[in-house]
């Protein structure tokens, strides 16, 4: 009889000697996190990709050039799930700057590093032993908008659309989303369209609606989330509205991170840093337009990013600067959260990934 179990992820803020990336066993029933295993020898992997097939863990890291310059590098990990430990595959340079995202094209052919300090993105294939090839392809981005950290241009994240025919890039210097075409068999992408948001907005990171012609992307410097129609075959966004992520008379310091969809598409949550809430709405289905619910707070300082769980029952926020992962149970009827009492204290979590391997 098959057996599956299930694994959270969790990458952070670390130097190449401490453990940075966290393997955790998630109880499905209470949505609580038991450290298993910890991995060491990477420089700050804060955002991490499974691949559930492969059983292999993508993590960023930070690597140097032939001149001692920092740059984006990523390492491939061997997921034992029966001790629950990870086994490097290999480890490469993907770009001329230090990294902050990584995402998979849904044929698991190509990986997408993004680089904010960089202005760009980096196509590296994996081959199929699970390891990170050469990287393909280097899209640079130039520019720059109306504040300070708009200077030049800040690629934030890539999403892959459920088609895997196109990419949406968020690039919080110049207040733009850009789609890309995806040409997975030949490692490149190609633009196709770009969508101007108010300026100041920073968008950071993007998600598709499960099942409605709709994305919704979080801006961290206004703290706005903006829902915009997603024209699937042409790989067009277009604006549909925009919201703020704070409550009303709320003057403090703030800056949005992540974003995520309940599994059934009914209720959208965003994270504030410094007002150190999730922001929840409802989603209309008609429309995709957001109606807010509630600001719950993260119990923990700098929510950076969170998860929701695979069916829906549970949200786990990583507040880098309360050094804790928090379970809050997920209401499907108003997608109000509430905290179970389960906390996972760990040093600065920014990353949670979830994943299951059958035994």
């Amino acid at each position: 009889m098959t057996t599956t179990s299930a694994f959270a992820f969790l990458g952070s803020y670390a130097d190449a000697d401490g453990p940075g990336v966290n393997v955790c066993a998630y109880d499905e029933r209470t949505g609580a996190l038991e450290l298993q295993s910890q991995t060491s020898g990477l420089a700050n992997p804060t955002f991490l990709v499974p691949d559930e097939t492969r059983r292999v863990l993508y993590a960023l890291t930070e690597g140097k050039d032939a001149e001692g310059r920092r740059c984006g590098a990523a390492a491939a990990y061997r997921f034992d799930a029966a001790t629950a430990r990870l086994q490097p595959l290999n480890e490469t340079i993907t770009a001329p700057a230090t990294s902050c995202h990584i995402a998979l094209d849904r044929s698991r052919r190509i990986a997408i590093t993004s680089s904010y300090h960089g202005g760009l993105f980096a196509v590296s294939p994996l081959l199929d032993d699970g390891r990170i090839g050469p990287t393909a392809e280097i899209r640079r981005h130039e520019g720059a908008s109306v504040l300070p950290a708009q200077s030049q241009a800040r690629v934030h994240s890539v999403v892959v659309d459920r088609d895997n025919r196109f990419a949406v890039v968020s690039d919080l210097g110049l207040d733009k989303l850009f789609v890309y075409r995806i040409d997975a068999e030949n490692r490149t992408l190609t633009p196709q369209s770009e969508t101007a948001i108010a300026p100041g907005s920073g968008p950071r990171h993007f998600v598709f609606h499960p099942t409605l012609s709709f994305g919704y992307g979080i801006n961290e410097l206004n703290s706005t989330i903006t829902v915009y129609a997603y024209d699937a075959a042409g790989g067009r966004l277009d604006v549909v509205q925009t919201v703020s992520t704070l409550p009303d008379g709320y003057e403090g310091d703030n800056a949005c991170a992540d974003i995520h969809l309940s599994p059934d598409g009914k209720f959208l949550y965003g994270s504030n840093r410094g007002h150190d809430s999730l922001a929840v709405y409802a989603v209309a289905p008609a429309d995709g337009r957001l109606t807010p619910v509630e600001h719950a707070p993260t119990l923990g300082g700098h929510p950076r990013n969170f998860a929701v769980s695979p069916d829906g029952r549970f949200v786990l926020v990583a507040n880098r600067d309360g050094n804790n992962v928090v379970t809050f149970r997920r209401d499907a009827e108003t997608g109000k959260l509430q905290p179970t009492g389960s906390e996972l204290k760990v040093s600065k979590p920014v990353c949670i990934q979830f994943a299951s391997f059958a035994e």
